[in-house]
């Protein structure tokens, strides 16, 4: 993906006559990292997440703490239980064994669902304010920084990303996120 995304900046470059090059081509990146922890978005995305992450682990924690104790009162009892009791009590003790690791495979899968959710609604928001970034201030490329290898400080995007996500998550419902001056032909 690198490689393509690189060979087309290249032939970009190659194509844009030398002495206009400057002019011509301006290029920016955003350090999507950066705007996933700075921004309010991202800060709420992150608490959301933990404020689940602690509701399940104290539900889980709970029932293995019952399940010790059950380990315990087995282990004690072990000696006075006749062979049917302790084989019943057993198998509480593995049914509540499964019961705990189905609540964990249940708990990291409704994780990993809501981040998936709250990650795609942030990147949705932050590459339209990227779009609405380069048609208004005419640039031909805007990178994620993953793929910058050095750059100016200047070509960093990320602080205007960071303002405009900001402001566009106080705005009523119905009003525009961001409005760019004009899209480019061919676009939809």
């Amino acid at each position: 993906m690198r490689k393509i995304l690189l060979l087309t900046l290249c032939s970009v470059l190659l194509y844009v006559s030398p002495a206009g090059a400057a002019e011509a081509l301006k290029i920016g990146f955003v350090d999507l990292p950066r705007i996933f922890s700075e921004s309010d978005a991202g800060k709420k995305a992150r608490a959301d997440i933990e404020a689940i992450e602690k509701s399940k682990k104290a539900v889980i924690e709970e029932k293995v703490n019952a399940l010790k104790k059950m380990e315990g009162e087995i282990a004690k009892q072990s000696s006075v239980l006749s062979a049917e009791a302790k084989k019943a009590k057993e198998e509480e003790f593995e049914k509540l064994q499964r019961d705990i690791q189905r609540l964990v495979a249940e708990a990291r899968t409704e994780l990993q669902k809501k981040e998936n959710e709250l990650t795609n609604a942030i990147l949705k928001d932050v590459s339209d304010i990227v779009d609405a970034i380069g048609y208004e201030e005419g640039y031909a490329v805007i990178l994620r920084s993953e793929v910058v290898l050095s750059a100016k400080k200047e070509l960093d995007l990320t602080s205007a990303v960071i303002t405009r996500l900001n402001e566009s998550k106080g705005k009523p419902k119905g009003t525009p996120k961001v409005k760019p001056k004009e899209k480019p032909k061919g676009k939809k």
